[in-house]
């Protein structure tokens, strides 16, 4: 059977259905997740990506394999490096978010981390707000500066301090979309505007915003990174990360990825990240989280919009309420951060909101009280979830870092879930006296 490449750093068979998909192009998000061709036609015609569980796979002589390990024939070797079941995750995000190519890892902290040591050697540095997730500011702070690497951290709703930051060793600005638990919106426009004056990527955690709101080469981000985990799972069924290329950027630019684009040209970016850094510290999706999030692509658009509609509710509970000091969900109308999200997200700026209370007493008094609402640390389950940021996932920050990264000990983070919102807020209600 013919093999020609079709998307990314992957080469897979044309399926028997493509030109279904292509009559397809102006569906909707649903509708294109129900109907992504496999890579390769399944002898059962089954409408369920199986799971292939198998470690390895059988050529048909010598001469085949060896033409596999020169890159001339391309097929499923070892499933460390690459498995259908992951295979075909990856052609679905990769339709989805109308990308490049899709890379799947196996968790967002290595979508991160795959990513930023592609891009970057020792003596570079990247720029990076500094209201980071408290994992990412770690990696960033404590991990991969042990490498060499040098983040310069900064507001990025300043363009004349980023500016300054730049010099001939910057290869990168890191942001998220919206950020957890600030709730933050970038001006990506902004930030794209600088970062190709200056030949630099632009790399955005998305995960808050998954991309049946968020369409990242229309705002001229090149490079995605997403906990999967979080939405796409389908509700905390299995954690995973990707990583996206929106085909947007010349990598003879990055002098880190410019000696793949001599032989993998476009797909430069993607092939020292799978040839390189992913294969060799193994940061691979099992083929069993694959299919669990197959499935959660299917039911995403469904999720998030569901979510969504409880934010907005409890959001107006909550604002109203007079023991509720103060609430931030960008979402809402009397929200500052709106306009952004209205721009760049269609208004659906995720589905994690924060409310504050009067101490830290008050807020544990009230965790405790909650009998629907779960205290645990996850996002975008199914289930709606409770943290207080300050005393968990900022525990080790000293509290000068806390204040600088926007957090306070009587401030709670809701990730919002599917519940009947009626019952979620006669939780809270009950919690609250």
């Amino acid at each position: 059977m013919k093999r020609v490449p079709i998307y990314g750093c992957e080469f897979h068979t044309i399926p028997l259905k493509t030109k279904i998909f292509n009559s397809m192009k102006n569906t909707g998000f649903t509708t294109t997740a129900l109907n992504v061709p496999y890579a390769k036609q399944d002898p059962h015609n089954a409408l369920q990506m199986p799971l292939y569980e198998s470690v390895a796979y059988e050529f048909d002589s010598a001469e085949q394999i060896e033409a596999n390990f020169r890159g001339e024939y391309i097929a499923h070797v070892y499933s460390r490096t690459a498995s259908p079941t992951v295979e075909y995750f990856e052609l679905k995000l990769k339709a989805l978010t109308q990308s490049h190519g899709a890379i799947a890892v196996s968790s967002g902290m290595a979508a991160i981390t795959n990513t930023i040591m592609a891009l970057t050697k020792s003596g570079d540095n990247i720029i990076s707000g500094n209201r980071l997730f408290g994992h990412s500011y770690a990696l960033f702070q404590k991990t991969l500066s042990e490498f060499g690497l040098e983040t310069r951290f900064c507001s990025l709703s300043n363009e004349e301090e980023i500016e300054k930051l730049i010099d001939e060793n910057t290869r990168a600005i890191y942001f998220e979309t919206v950020t957890n638990p600030q709730l933050d919106i970038a001006d990506i426009e902004m930030l794209s505007r600088v970062a190709k004056k200056h030949q630099l990527l632009l790399v955005a955690d998305s995960t808050i915003t998954p991309p049946n709101v968020f369409n990242a080469n229309k705002f001229g981000v090149n490079i995605e990174v997403m906990s999967t985990t979080k939405y796409i799972s389908g509700g905390a069924t299995s954690f995973g990360g990707a990583i996206i290329d929106q085909g947007n950027f010349d990598w003879n630019l990055n002098p880190n990825t410019a000696s793949y684009t001599k032989k993998f040209k476009a797909n430069a970016f993607l092939m020292k990240v799978r040839k390189n850094v992913y294969r060799n510290t193994g940061g691979s999706m099992a083929p069993q989280t694959a299919r669990f999030q197959i499935q959660g692509l299917d039911i995403l658009e469904l999720r998030v919009e569901r979510c969504y509609q409880n934010c907005l509710a409890l959001g107006e509970y909550l604002s109203s309420n007079p023991k509720v000091r103060k609430v931030s969900y960008p979402g809402l109308e009397s929200d500052e951060r709106y306009p952004l999200a209205q721009k760049y997200f269609n208004g659906v700026p995720g589905t994690i909101m924060s409310f504050e209370l009067e101490s830290k007493a008050a807020c544990y008094s009230f965790m405790n009280k909650l009998q629907i609402i779960r205290r645990a640390t996850n996002l975008n389950d199914n289930k709606t979830l409770i943290i207080h940021p300050h005393s968990t996932i900022y525990a080790e920050f000293t509290e000068d870092e806390r204040i600088a990264a926007g957090i306070n000990d009587r401030m709670m983070r809701l990730s919002v879930g599917i519940e009947n919102v009626d019952d979620l807020i006669a939780d809270i209600e009950q919690a609250l006296k």
